[in-house]
């Protein structure tokens, strides 16, 4: 194991926080940790510095500096030892899908013909919520694509996606009954997605979701939120799922230490 040691975040990489950023600071600071955890500035079993040396690094409080430990303790990232510090992890075995993939390309790959049915197509400005999640100016305007998506003809799910506007002029025009969102965003706008974060979650459908999906108003549903990333880090694409119970499900593909890579 290698010793550990306390590791300084700098702002000469530009990583520096802003009180006018439109995320809230504790959000930045997260972000911050993540970016030298990931690009291996901090190792597995590094000390980092103290709450207090961050919260005078950063100009922001030990309570900010504390809720972005926090979260990034929450995505597995780093352990707090209480009267030691706060430590980087080591890398989990990896559970769940390896590649990033859209609805059209899953279905396929299940040897499913997908199909889609656009329910809106239209512009809306961020709230709070959706402003945060990619890094905008609560009001930014947004293209909404809803779609009730099918596999083999059977409802299988609803999907809102929402992406910044500026990033994919002219889209409002595109029939996305016909083309899938991501060979779009990728063929006419250059925009390859690198990575995602992803969330699911049980529900129990509502009624504006059950109709649509044709099941019963309360029965079992499969949520779920992602944000899709740039290989530059800026997230460009929110979606929120909500996918029937009886008919969809989540195959993960679990390995052993010595095959996991």
């Amino acid at each position: 194991m290698r010793n550990s040691v306390a590791v300084a975040v700098t702002s000469s990489e530009g990583l520096a926080l802003s009180k006018d950023a439109p995320a809230p600071l504790y959000h930045q600071l997260k972000e911050v940790i993540l970016h030298r955890i990931r690009s291996g500035g901090w190792r597995p079993n590094d000390r980092l510095p103290a709450e207090d040396e961050l919260a005078q690094q950063y100009s922001v409080s030990k309570a900010t500096v504390r809720q972005a430990l926090s979260e990034v303790a929450q995505k597995g990232y780093v352990r707090r030892v209480q009267g030691l510090g706060t430590f980087v992890t080591e890398p989990k075995v990896q559970q769940g899908p390896r590649e990033l993939t859209s609805f059209t390309q899953e279905m396929h790959k299940r040897g499913a013909r997908p199909s889609s049915r656009v329910l809106i197509q239209d512009v809306v400005e961020a709230d709070g919520a959706i402003a945060a999640a990619l890094r905008l100016i609560e009001g930014s305007r947004l293209f909404r694509l809803k779609r009730l998506r099918y596999a083999d003809g059977e409802p299988m799910g609803l999907q809102t996606a929402y992406l910044p506007l500026e990033l994919v002029p002219g889209i409002i025009e595109e029939n996305f009954a016909e083309v899938s969102l991501y060979e779009l965003l990728g063929r006419k706008y250059g925009l390859t997605p690198a990575r995602a974060e992803e969330t699911h979650f049980a529900v129990a459908l509502a009624g504006d979701d059950a109709a649509p999906l044709e099941a019963a108003e309360g029965s079992p549903g499969l949520a779920a939120e992602r944000v899709t990333f740039l290989a530059s880090e800026r997230p460009f694409e929110l979606v929120r799922a909500v996918m029937r119970g009886d008919r969809y499900k989540i195959v993960l593909q679990l390995f052993g230490p010595d095959t996991a890579g």
